[in-house]
């Protein structure tokens, strides 16, 4: 490299200038020339080959991207789905054949953040305890339009979706209008108590109405910290994977088509989408687990209160007879 001579200037850089002028360090310069002046097998590990090479893998794993309804999976997701499938290998394996095979899925580098303001947890250990909602914009041949999303913050469940030209704050309620309609049955006053909505400080969320309106369903609202969007991450991380599989890789002509697509997307997303902290299992799986869970709460609940009822009712009958037989 420091010897190549510039065909426009007709003169000799070192290696130094050049990759200072590129911004990546000479480690990187010499890794890239490295692989490809290699003649073996990428990334071959050392070692007795297993019963599947990394060539075989590596068709399989192009194999489940190709079926799948979505662009954002990484590796740990695709070793589930190997596993799921009867392919039993290593997570690091998987890895390395994806990055040698060009298989990963593309990721933004971010920008440096100083110290967070929100160091807790958002994620909750109930069904519909938390809800969070946010809005994004995209474009269409009818013009920009909005699309609100309401996710759980427990399963990970697109609980209602929405599109629209307009984005005011009676059109940010229909997502959480589908979800109390879909979760607790119906609408009606105070049917979605102990319901908490995540929000940011929108103008849309901070309306009256819009306060009014989950205050009548019986839920309660819970701002995110001000200029912290990972107090909202639940909803904002749902955003990202419905841009990246569908707004960004689709033109819509006309604001229905894409109202649509979206709630198409939301049964595929409810239904296959993984969830990795739930041990890779879908929504509709946390959701009865969830509920089972709850349900044996609630009966065990249920037959304490008897039981304590059926003592109580006990001790004063005799209590009753001890006095009635004082008293003759």
């Amino acid at each position: 490299m420091s010897r190549a001579v510039s065909i426009s200037a007709r003169r000799r850089y070192g290696l130094a200038r050049v990759c200072r002028c590129w911004r990546i360090s000479r480690a990187t310069l010499h890794r890239h020339l490295l692989a490809a002046n290699r003649t073996d097998a990428l990334g071959r590990r050392r070692g007795p080959m297993g019963a599947m090479s990394d060539a075989e893998l590596a068709d399989r794993i192009r194999a489940l991207l190709a079926d799948s309804p979505f662009h954002g999976e990484g590796y740990r997701k695709l070793w589930a789905r190997l596993r799921h499938a009867g392919v039993r290998t290593s997570p690091r394996r998987v890895l390395r054949v994806m990055r040698d095979h060009g298989l990963l899925a593309h990721q933004r580098v971010g920008s440096p953040r100083g110290p967070r303001a929100h160091d807790g947890t958002i994620i909750t250990d109930r069904i519909d305890e938390m809800w969070g909602t946010d809005m994004t914009a995209v474009a269409t041949g009818e013009g920009q339009a909005a699309v609100f999303i309401a996710v759980d913050h427990c399963s990970a469940e697109c609980v209602g979706i929405h599109a629209s030209a307009r984005a005011t704050r009676h059109e940010a309620l229909e997502p959480i209008r589908q979800g109390v309609r879909q979760s607790f049955g119906a609408i009606g006053k105070d049917v979605a108590k102990g319901l908490k909505i995540r929000h940011d400080y929108g103008s849309q969320y901070m309306s009256r109405d819009f306060q009014r309106e989950i205050a009548f369903l019986g839920a309660q609202s819970s701002p995110a910290f001000v200029r912290t969007p990972e107090g909202n991450g639940c909803a904002e991380r749902f955003i990202r994977t419905l841009k990246e599989n569908l707004l960004r890789v689709r033109r819509f002509d006309t604001i229905e088509e894409l109202r649509q697509a979206l709630l198409a997307f939301q049964r595929t997303c409810n239904v296959q989408w993984l969830i990795e902290r739930h041990g890779y299992t879908t929504e509709p799986a946390i959701r009865r687990q969830k509920k089972g869970q709850k349900s044996r709460c609630s009966t065990c609940i249920d037959a304490a209160v008897t039981s304590f009822r059926m003592i109580f009712m006990a001790t004063a009958t005799k209590v009753s007879a001890i006095i009635f037989r004082n008293a003759i």
